[in-house]
């Protein structure tokens, strides 16, 4: 572990008793002493903590900056208002993902959050591809934290009123309890929250700050895991990856009108072409949610096969959901399989486990739009 990075929160992790593991480089929190199962279903039921300071947080500016970011991205960024955010994939000449992102317009800059594990490439690529028509400043002394749960707009309005007129996926800028902050309406488990980016010498005062409300225990990564999976929300490096199209893995939502063929700015993106004839035809294989009623968990890599036993998918991602209350998985499988209710079996130790292609997220999500 000596040779991983620490976020700010470290030494407060330990002083909560959390064990450390390895993640993305960094030594992160996996749980505390109540385990992944309390600190799932304390998500859903009250408001939980998260340490997210490993992913990458970057701006670009000048007046170019939603122009340039449009090249690598197909979502509509120069027709973004105001303090709104929006999800974005970056993707490469094969319409693969290199990684899923978020982007927020503010007045003097178009701010990122990338993921942990890809920030170092995202940061170079951004560099190299938009560095003559903008600038990409990294920033690495940023912290940040997620408020997540139905009472998290309730604590944080006690640091700062203003945060409750924030509806989803809409930011600001805000003073919680005299700490200067960007928060977002916004998060990773499919509950009402907030994304809170704040410098790094400012983190464990504000940490300290939500902690001691009543509502709020901290979570680790275990129970982020479970919290998205349940919300049918993509891991990168798991559900989705350099292989993978955005049609493929059922986010042709997050390409707006306005960069589909027609569309006011169509293409112009790494990998348009291959997108586009996706977007027209289909493609051969699509990502969808599984259920079992059986209570074998089926996990990340886990074959699928019909009912003649003919091999028709993989699984991406999988766990027993704590809320849902039975096994729930993440797959590609072929199109002629992914209809809602169709049959499927997974190959767990040679045992054929029943799965039933389900719609997504597993459990509502909680979203809060005014």
């Amino acid at each position: 572990m000596s040779s991983l990075l620490r976020t700010p929160l470290h030494a407060l992790h330990l002083e909560l008793g959390a064990k450390m593991v390895p993640f993305a480089g960094y030594e992160m929190p996996v749980q505390y002493p109540s385990g992944v199962m309390a600190e799932h279903k304390h998500t859903r039921a009250a408001a939980g903590l998260f340490d997210v300071s490993h992913m990458g947080q970057v701006r670009l500016l000048g007046a170019d900056a939603a122009a340039a970011l449009e090249t690598l991205v197909p979502v509509d960024i120069i027709d973004l208002p105001a303090f709104k955010q929006r999800y974005a994939l970056f993707t490469n000449d094969a319409g693969g993902l290199l990684d899923d992102l978020m982007v927020c317009r503010r007045p003097d800059d178009l701010f990122a959050v990338v993921n942990a594990g890809c920030k170092e490439q995202d940061i170079a690529h951004l560099q190299t591809a938009l560095g003559g028509r903008c600038q990409v400043i990294p920033c690495p002394e940023r912290a940040l934290l997620a408020l997540q749960g139905p009472q998290a707009a309730e604590v944080l309005a006690r640091l700062h009123p203003g945060v409750a007129a924030l509806t989803f996926m809409t930011g600001g800028f805000f003073a919680l309890n005299g700490i200067e902050t960007f928060v977002t309406r916004s998060g990773y488990t499919g509950e009402d929250g907030y994304e809170i980016s704040v410098h790094q010498d400012d983190a464990v005062a504000l940490a300290r700050a939500l902690l001691a409300h009543v509502e709020v225990k901290p979570i680790g990564l275990g129970a982020r895991d479970s919290l998205r999976l349940e919300a049918g929300l993509c891991l990168y490096g798991h559900d989705i990856d350099s292989t993978t199209t955005p049609v493929e893995a059922a986010l042709t939502w997050a390409i707006q009108k306005a960069r589909r063929p027609g569309g006011a700015r169509a293409g112009g993106y790494p990998g348009a072409a291959v997108i586009e004839q996706q977007l027209a035809q289909g493609p051969s294989r699509k990502r969808v949610g599984l259920v079992s009623s059986e209570r074998m968990p089926v996990r990340e890599g886990c074959k699928l096969v019909d009912a003649s036993g003919t091999e028709v998918g993989t699984v991406t991602s999988g766990t027993v959901g704590p809320t849902v209350g039975k096994p729930i998985a993440l797959a590609y499988v072929a199109m002629s399989h992914a209809a809602i209710g169709t049959e499927l079996f997974a190959l767990v130790r040679d045992k054929r486990t029943p799965m039933t292609v389900s719609s997504t997220p597993f459990t509502p999500n909680r979203y809060y739009r005014g």
